[in-house]
């Protein structure tokens, strides 16, 4: 008799001997060969376990098992695979395979389950797009009523921004974007997740290479534009010479028959702000826009950064779903839960839904900015990001090693044929400029030498940051950050060089400079000292005093000073008062308390670092000839 198992096509553990003579007349049964299996239809996810794979090819697991055992693959049916693998072990039990992320793939899951019912309005996502310096801030000001553009380095927008404005009981959000060149990838971000472009094009000015890339960025995402012709106050301003330059490059005014709305602006005057307000909604209600509160929230981050305070914050962009408190979600390679979120005026909410722009605490490490956003189950989005950090870290593997450089003796290295790499290690205040600059400054490579981003990361610089650019031979890049005191000390030991800037293209800037030797006199700074806040007081006529505890070093009276406020520079300015009780001191000393204050400026806070230095400017070789240790060049 056959063993009924064997019909079944199960590979027995051990061989069996049949007796002679047994079965019909002592004939083997022949066994018919298995059926080919019909073409089945399977999406395979990144990290994909071998259970699951089993359960959409519709085979038991253990017959996954043995195809890979057969290849010399040893694996548990918990074990991760790899997409080469997957679609392989598929394609061979006759899946057809389609290759998507777990985004994509939670997307398509709730496509099936929508109906038109579940679609509810949701309000538009506006983009200000525009030239540098056309006004788009001021312009978003005008809307919100709010001062930004103030504190803005260099008057350009630095990070983006999303706020939400209501308008007739109906609310709009707007994203604003960096208007410079090299902010790009940031403006292509905004164009992902935008509904309407808003090109801001000032009037006086007219068309500029900006203007017109972000109309190309606009036009590939497929969204409609409103242009707005800001800065009409102006005397110079020239309306018409501005249609007629956008009507060549394919905006026509909808006054000479063309389909783009023109709306005339002034930012500064708030003229025309309420007819730009009802122009987009008209264009919204156009485009019909939808999304299903009820389904498990998906959007894009669009900034993040690291709170001394609070950890990790993105700010994100629902855009279906309702994100809630306790929610479990991925972004990109960070797993998360939602522990608390607020709104674009900084108060706190239970949940956003679709169209709402927040920032949540929660996250387990820093998101890329433009990183897609989901919330899924607790286990699976542990498993996806565990696969997705291993695959970072194998590709971080390979680091460089070098001798030390330094920007100044670059290029005298160059003409002797030393250097043919510079390595450069980033640090920036939040993840869109670090992103930024890592993109443009390898950009800059020459013949002669080719710039290497060595690591890039959020935050104050730090001892591993310097012994990263020692080791590699490698200068660090501050943004918007400064030096902790430590690191500032081993860079001076180390000799790497630190440089600090606020402002993108002066990063560019400095790197052509110094790879052409036509570095600027360097400005050094010598370090004083620091102290740190315990108290502020408000004194008539002398505005904020801060009650200070000097923790390393010498405060001196009317020498320069920065406030630093969880690692990041906020003002640069000089002592205006320095006491010891209420003397007059003219400097103070470690482990002694004062009251300082600082020029110009009002908001210290308790925890904030005044750290004191002088200024002083030394030419370019004379800089080099004192061995490179300039850390901390303003």
């Amino acid at each position: 008799m056959v063993d009924k198992r064997e019909q079944e096509g199960e590979r027995k553990l051990h061989p069996t001997r049949q007796r002679p003579g047994a079965g019909r007349g002592g004939v083997a049964a022949v066994i018919a060969p298995p059926e080919p299996r019909p073409p089945r239809d399977v999406t395979i996810t990144e990290g994909i376990t071998i259970r699951e794979l089993a359960e959409k090819l519709d085979v038991r697991a253990k017959d996954l098992l043995k195809n890979l055992l057969d290849r010399g693959v040893f694996a548990s049916i918990n074990q991760a695979l790899d997409v080469p693998t997957a679609t392989t072990l598929a394609e061979s039990f006759s899946g057809v395979v389609s290759v998507v992320s777990l985004e994509e793939e939670m997307v398509l899951e709730v496509a099936k389950e929508e109906t038109k019912e579940s679609l509810k309005p949701r309000p538009p996502v506006v983009t200000v797009m525009g030239h540098v310096d056309h006004g788009k801030t001021s312009l978003l000001d005008a809307i919100r009523q709010a001062d930004v553009a103030a504190g803005e380095a260099g008057g350009i927008t630095q990070h983006i921004g999303a706020y939400k404005v209501v308008v007739n009981e109906r609310a709009v959000v707007f994203v604003d974007t960096p208007g410079h060149e090299a902010f790009t990838r940031m403006r292509a971000r905004g164009a992902k997740v935008t509904d309407i472009v808003v090109l801001v094009v000032a009037a006086d000015d007219g068309v500029m290479p900006q203007t017109k890339e972000a109309i190309d960025h606009a036009k590939a995402a497929k969204v409609p534009i409103i242009v707005a012709i800001n800065k009409i106050d102006k005397p110079e301003a020239q309306i018409d010479r501005v249609k007629r330059q956008l009507a060549d490059v394919g905006l026509m005014s909808a006054d000479w028959g063309g389909d783009t709305e023109f709306v005339e602006v002034s930012a500064k005057q708030k003229k025309g702000i309420e007819k730009l307000l009802e122009t987009i909604l008209l264009v919204a209600d156009l485009r019909e826009l939808r999304a299903n509160p009820d389904a498990p929230a998906t959007g894009t981050v669009l900034e993040s950064r690291v709170d001394k305070g609070r950890g990790p914050v993105a700010t994100i962009l629902v855009q279906n779903g309702t994100l809630k408190s306790g929610d479990f979600f991925i972004c990109g390679s960070v797993f998360g839960k939602v522990r608390a979120m607020f709104d674009d005026r900084g108060r706190v909410v239970a949940d956003a839904p679709p169209s709402t722009p927040v920032e949540v605490l929660g996250l387990q490490g820093i998101p890329d900015a433009g990183d897609l956003f989901q919330v899924t189950d607790e286990a699976k989005a542990r498993h996806i990001v565990e696969y997705r950090q291993g695959k970072q870290r194998d590709a971080a593997m390979a680091r460089i090693s070098g001798s030390r450089i330094t920007l100044d003796q670059l290029h005298e290295q160059l003409k002797a044929g030393d250097v043919k790499e510079l390595g450069i290690v980033i640090k920036a205040d939040v993840q869109g400029s670090a992103e930024v600059l890592s993109e443009m400054l390898p950009k800059l490579s020459t013949d002669q030498v080719k710039l290497k981003i060595i690591g890039s990361g959020v935050g104050a610089v730090t001892e591993n940051d310097v012994l990263l650019a020692s080791a590699s031979g490698a200068i660090v890049i501050a943004f918007g950050v400064r030096p902790d005191r430590k690191a500032l000390d081993l860079a001076q030991q180390e000799h790497v060089d630190i440089r600090t800037h606020t402002i993108i293209y002066e990063v560019s800037d400095e790197l052509k400079k110094a790879m052409e030797g036509l570095l600027e006199p360097v400005v050094t700074e010598t370090y004083l000292g620091r102290a740190e806040v315990r108290n502020t007081f408000r004194v008539k006529g002398a505005g904020t005093v801060a009650g200070c505890y000097v923790v390393d070093g010498i405060l001196k009276r009317e020498a320069q000073v920065r406030v630093l406020r969880d690692g990041a520079v906020i003002y640069t300015s000089k002592l205006s008062s320095l006491k010891r009780f209420k003397d007059d001191a003219s400097e103070v000393r470690t482990g002694f308390e004062c009251g300082a204050g600082v020029a110009n400026f009002n908001d210290i806070k308790v925890g904030d670092i005044l750290e004191c230095f002088t200024v002083t400017k030394i030419s370019a070789a004379e800089a080099a000839g004192q061995g490179g240790g300039s850390a901390g060049k303003k």
